[in-house]
């Protein structure tokens, strides 16, 4: 991983459990597998402890690592750098994403209240009238007594979201086309096409993962089903959605959205979303961030006393399944 995440995944605490649970040189963070200063430590490595910032793991990378057994990533998608040759060298292979997941969530679930409430638009009026406002009026007809709210996607950080709303006074539907009858009813959710829950949802929260059939999921003409005054919310990925159909969208007022992801990452300057009253815009802080990071790092760890333990891991990441998860 790249040492500036290390630091910041692991504290005092995290890296006594490391030391206790692993023969390894914690000051000895790798960022080039075909750096010479760390050729022998690699020689002798049976399970790599990875994170963000970790080059990919190539045949000539393995090459370097003939004992290696098992990657423990410390963090979410393991993409980046699990490749076919790890598959077929048969490495175990474990992820944090469920923990990374449940910042996700909650960020999420708190964007799916606002928005219910209207708070962007109550806002927008107390700070432009900077004088005792009418909540009757600045709320309108906003609340969260049986919104609609219409889930993408049901993911570790979808499953996540609907759980967390099952408190919550709303109808919760589900976008997922490898969700089972069964399993939308053990989630509490029903199953609609996607084309329903556009039309029919308040708010939509995006939680598929990025594939070529998922870019502009939400393109212009599903973006059109929504109805007026819906809040689209992205944590996914900005390709899912047409940012110049939505910018359109927004610009005209009839939309809100709440985006911590847009396409590109870093939108240009001049993009009117920066300004528009009715977009929540923030630059992918919805993941695990601060004292979050801890909760990866122990999560990683606990996989990696499993490992010691000669135990499978808890939450492994299988290559089936894999082509269609973030």
């Amino acid at each position: 991983m790249d040492p500036p995440v290390f630091e910041a995944l692991f504290d005092a605490d995290a890296l006594d459990r490391l030391a206790a649970v692993a023969d390894t040189d914690p000051t000895a963070v790798v960022r080039d597998f075909a750096d010479p200063v760390h050729t022998a430590a690699l020689e002798q490595a049976e399970v790599l402890l990875t994170g963000w910032g970790c080059p990919p793991l190539t045949h000539d990378a393995l090459a370097r690592m003939p004992r290696l057994r098992a990657v423990v990533h410390a963090a979410g998608s393991v993409k980046h750098h699990i490749t076919d040759a790890c598959w077929e060298r048969g490495i175990a292979v474990a992820s944090a994403a469920g923990a990374n997941a449940l910042p996700v969530a909650e960020y999420t679930v708190a964007a799916i209240l606002f928005a219910g409430k209207g708070v962007l638009g109550a806002a927008r009026a107390y700070g432009e009238q900077r004088t005792r406002v009418s909540p009757i009026d600045v709320i309108a007809d906003g609340g969260n007594f049986r919104r609609t709210v219409g889930v993408v996607g049901a993911s570790r950080i979808g499953r996540r979201v609907i759980e967390l709303l099952r408190p919550y006074d709303l109808r919760v539907l589900l976008y997922d086309p490898y969700v089972t009858g069964a399993e939308a009813e053990a989630l509490g959710v029903r199953t609609v096409g996607l084309d329903t829950l556009a039309s029919s949802s308040d708010v939509v929260t995006i939680h598929a993962p990025e594939l070529p059939e998922t870019r502009h999921l939400f393109d212009r003409a599903r973006l059109a089903l929504l109805p007026d005054g819906a809040t689209l919310i992205n944590t996914a990925r900005g390709s899912l959605v047409d940012t110049d159909a939505l910018t359109e969208e927004l610009t005209s007022g009839r939309l809100n959205a709440v985006l911590d992801v847009t396409e590109p990452e870093v939108l240009p300057a001049s993009s009117p979303l920066y300004d528009l009253p009715n977009v929540l815009l923030t630059p992918h802080v919805a993941g695990s961030l601060g004292n979050e990071l801890g909760r990866m790092a122990h999560t990683a760890l606990d996989e990696l006393e499993r490992y010691g333990q000669g135990l499978p891991f808890a939450d492994p990441v299988r290559r089936r399944g894999l082509d269609r998860s973030a």
